[in-house]
Order: structure tokens, then sequence, then C-alpha cells
């Protein structure tokens, strides 16, 4: 029998910058307009947790060259808890982002029960750590770093945790899809948006869920960061950008991995509906979402 979705509620924006000076960015949004839109009525969960909306801070913070550090740390330790909670329920964890940080959190409530493994769904690495840029000239966003931090990269506020250490994944144990980055050189298993323009979805799915056997990963975590979609289909992102997946792809893509039963979680971030003032975008990410998840829908909601 498959197991029944819990839905976590992230409501933060720590990791991005602001989009304009004193302007905060808005994913924090986007968990309400997602749950709004339907997608609590579609995957009908066994539970719902909604976490506390951080404060984002837009100065520095003391000993953190990474902006919102501090509170990235305490709010990642108690996203892992909850995940973690969800999982030995024997729950599928959906996490509802809030930007890319979360996935930290997402790993750290995985990683404390045994070895994990991270496929990596966004149109960008979010590989910015301290060997690849000056971290004296600008505040480091964990929105482009958390594929970096995950595995280890960076300052040790980010990079080590409490009954795990670091890092959260091995590279080894890492696949990226989707990024259109070309000239980038990853350590880990990596899919372009412009290979899989030539594959197609169906032998990308093989290709990856033949890497996770080899790697023996039963336990995976999913991060979708909804950048990975093609800017003509989704562009209320903040980083849009073409090419990319369309939402059937998606759809198909997401439902081979979870499948497999390999997959123990999944994040969902970025979206921002400040950037959706007509909300058109919100039904179409959570049809996504609801038909690849169906198996794992409830037919009755439980405590």
């Amino acid at each position: 029998m498959a197991a029944a979705v819990e839905l976590i509620a992230a409501p933060w924006n720590l990791g991005l910058r602001p989009p304009a000076p004193g302007r905060e960015p808005g994913t924090w949004r986007a968990p309400q307009a997602l749950l709004s839109a339907g997608l609590e009525a579609r995957l009908r969960p066994a539970r719902v947790v909604e976490l506390d909306r951080p404060l984002y801070e837009f100065d520095a913070q003391p000993a953190t060259r990474i902006r919102n550090g501090v509170a990235v740390r305490e709010h990642t330790l108690r996203l892992g808890e909850a995940v973690q909670a969800a999982l030995a329920a024997s729950r599928f964890a959906v996490v509802l982002g809030g930007d890319c940080s979360i996935l930290l959190g997402c790993l750290l409530g995985t990683r404390r029960d045994g070895r994990c493994g991270l496929v990596h769904l966004d149109g960008h690495s979010d590989f910015r750590h301290p060997g690849n840029y000056d971290v004296g000239s600008s505040l480091g966003s964990v929105a482009g770093m958390d594929l970096a931090l995950a595995t280890g990269r960076g300052e040790l506020l980010l990079t080590h945790w409490p009954a795990v250490g670091r890092p959260l994944v091995a590279d080894e144990d890492v696949v990226q899809i989707g990024d259109r980055e070309d000239e980038e050189i990853l350590p880990v298993t990596r899919f372009t948006a412009q290979e899989i323009q030539q594959i197609g979805i169906a032998d990308l799915g093989e290709r990856v869920i033949s890497r996770l056997q080899r790697r023996g990963l039963d336990r995976v975590w999913l991060h979708l960061d909804l950048d990975v979609l093609d800017e003509r289909v989704l562009p209320a992102v903040d980083s849009p950008g073409r090419p990319g997946l369309d939402f059937s792809q998606l759809t198909e893509l997401v439902s081979t991995l979870v499948g497999t039963g390999r997959v123990v979680g999944l994040d969902v971030a970025i979206y921002d509906p400040e950037l959706d003032p007509d909300g058109v975008y919100a039904a179409p990410i959570v049809d996504c979402l609801a038909s690849a998840l169906t198996p794992l829908a409830t037919v009755e909601a439980h405590a």
C-alpha cells in the first residue's frame, strides 16, 4: 500500500536576494497559494504541518557571509524535525516552499535515519560556494548555493549538522537535472536542459533510475525548483529561463521517479505568487503535483 502524504508548509524566502531595495522576495506566499488552489484537496494528506514564517533580514548577520545565514540554520533544524517525523510515521513528505534553502532541512530530516540520495531538478546548478566566487564581494544567497551546501561546501554554519555532520549527501549520490549552464563542470551526475531536449523524458527517467540502482540508493529526496520549467510555461519564478520542461514533461518525470518507491519525499520551491498577480500559474502547478502523486493520495484522511 502506498504511503500517505504529509504536507509541510515552509513559508520562507530567506535564501533569495531582495528583488528591489527594501523589498522581500514573495516566495513565502507560495505554500498558501498552492493550498488555496486545491493541492490539499487533491492530495488528501494524512496531515498538514504549517511552520512559522521566519524574519527576513536585509543586512548582513554577524559571523556569516551568507544572507540570513543564522535564520536559515535555525529554521533548517525545525524543518528537519518535521521531515524526520513525517518519515518516521511512514508518510511521503511533500514540503511546500519557499525558496531553495528548504532543501537543507529536507535532507537533514531524511539523513537522520541514514544515507540518502538526492535528485535535484533545477534550472540552475545552485553550486555557488567559496571555491568559485569571492565571499568578500557580496553576501551569498542560499537559494543559489543549496546543492553546494548540501554536498558539504561552504560555511560550517550551513554544512555541519547535529547527529549528521557533513555532508548531507555525497557527490556520488546526487543527480542534477535541468540546468541550463552549459559550461559548468559539476562533480555529480548531471543531465542539462539541452541534453533532455535530445534524449526525451522517458530515456531520462530510465537513466536516472539506473544511476540510483547502481548506487544502491533506496532512500532518495527529490528537490523540485520550479524554474526547471521553461519560462514560457512558468515565468513566475525569480530566475526564469529557457529551454526547460513543460508541465506534462515534469509530471511524467516526477511520476516515474516516485513510482520507483525509492523517493521518500519531495520539496517544491521558487514559485512566487507576487510575480503571478492574477493567480494563473498556481492551478497548473497543483495539477502537475497532484497528477504525479496520485498513487499516494489517501482515500480517506486520517490522523
